[in-house]
């Protein structure tokens, strides 16, 4: 008699989930943002939302929760009623980086949430002062060779992707720079403008107006691959240092037990969006779109996580 029991309530399931895909989405969606309004992750969750509220038929509605690095919005989205109501646009410090950051943390990265797709990707780019007698990768590497201790680099903070660029061109170089943290990306930049650093690895959005008014000079990009808004400025990977890729990533997670059905509507609806009008917005605002399968955002993440894991510990940063 248990089993057929357990039978009716598998199929009873069975018809909940279809009935929740059939009528998704039937009220407004929220997107939680882990960072105050403006920033990176800020701006590309606005955009979809946008987007999405309009191929949805239903508002999303960004909800900024700012604090720890992003893990507070990050465990608020965690905790979230798996139904495709609450959403997170996640970025790569809570989703990669924090965990080998922080001793506890109040959600786990990978099971707690299910990947929708990899919406967008930041390269950030090594500036440097100009008066900085390098103008490549090779010239930089010899620089701090010849002067062990004395090249400054600034951070927007200690998990950061500005600090963790820094640390993987320390290791996979063997160099020696020194960190100076800032209370964010914008006084960590004007540092550099002012001379008080000579170099930083800044996001391309921040860094672009003050290349183009040659207040910073740029040296190279992080990414694997060259930037759309300056390719003729090469990698650093493919300026000597194998290995290397850096860059700040923004996705799409829904909380763990969404049903694969509704997950599937939002990386299709996703997906779409990123191949449309919207590919020009993001790119003019300094981000390269890019729009994964689900499991290719899960493998992503997990290769992240062990990446970073590594920079940090081979740095010394201590978890806190």
């Amino acid at each position: 008699m248990s089993k057929v029991f357990a039978v009716m309530a598998a199929v009873c399931a069975m018809a909940g989930v279809v009935h929740a895909a059939d009528t998704y989405p039937s009220r407004p969606i929220r997107m939680i943002v882990a960072y105050p309004p403006g920033g990176g992750t800020d701006q590309v969750g606005r955009v979809l939302a946008d987007q999405l509220t309009m191929t949805l038929g239903q508002n999303v509605v960004v909800d900024n929760r700012g604090g720890a690095t992003g893990n507070i919005g990050t465990e608020l989205a965690a905790r979230a009623v798996p139904d495709g109501y609450t959403l997170l646009m996640g970025n790569v410090a809570p989703n990669a980086v924090n965990v080998s950051l922080f001793k506890k943390l109040g959600f786990d990265p990978v099971k707690d949430f299910a990947p929708v797709s990899l919406v967008a990707v930041t390269p950030n780019i090594l500036v440097a002062h100009p008066s900085m007698p390098v103008k490549t990768i090779k010239e930089l590497i010899a620089y701090a060779k010849a002067k062990p201790g004395t090249l400054n680099f600034p951070s927007a903070g200690v998990g950061r992707s500005s600090r963790l660029a820094g640390e993987m061109l320390k290791s996979l170089a063997g160099i020696s720079m020194v960190h100076i943290p800032f209370k964010g990306g914008g006084p960590a930049l004007v540092a550099v403008i002012a001379g008080e650093v000579q170099i930083m690895f800044a996001t391309m959005p921040a860094a672009m107006p003050h290349v183009k008014s040659g207040k910073v000079k740029p040296v190279a990009v992080t990414t694997a691959k060259r930037s759309q808004a300056m390719p003729e400025l090469p990698t650093i990977a493919e300026s000597g240092v194998k290995g290397y890729e850096a860059s700040t990533w923004y996705g799409l997670l829904a909380p763990a037990r969404t049903p694969p059905v509704i997950v599937t509507r939002l990386h299709a609806d996703t997906v779409k969006i990123l191949a449309g009008p919207t590919r020009q917005r993001l790119e003019a605002q300094g981000f390269e779109p890019e729009g994964g399968t689900p499991a290719e955002f899960a493998a992503y993440i997990k290769t992240e996580i062990v990446k970073w894991a590594k920079v940090i510990k081979e740095a010394g940063i201590p978890a806190e």
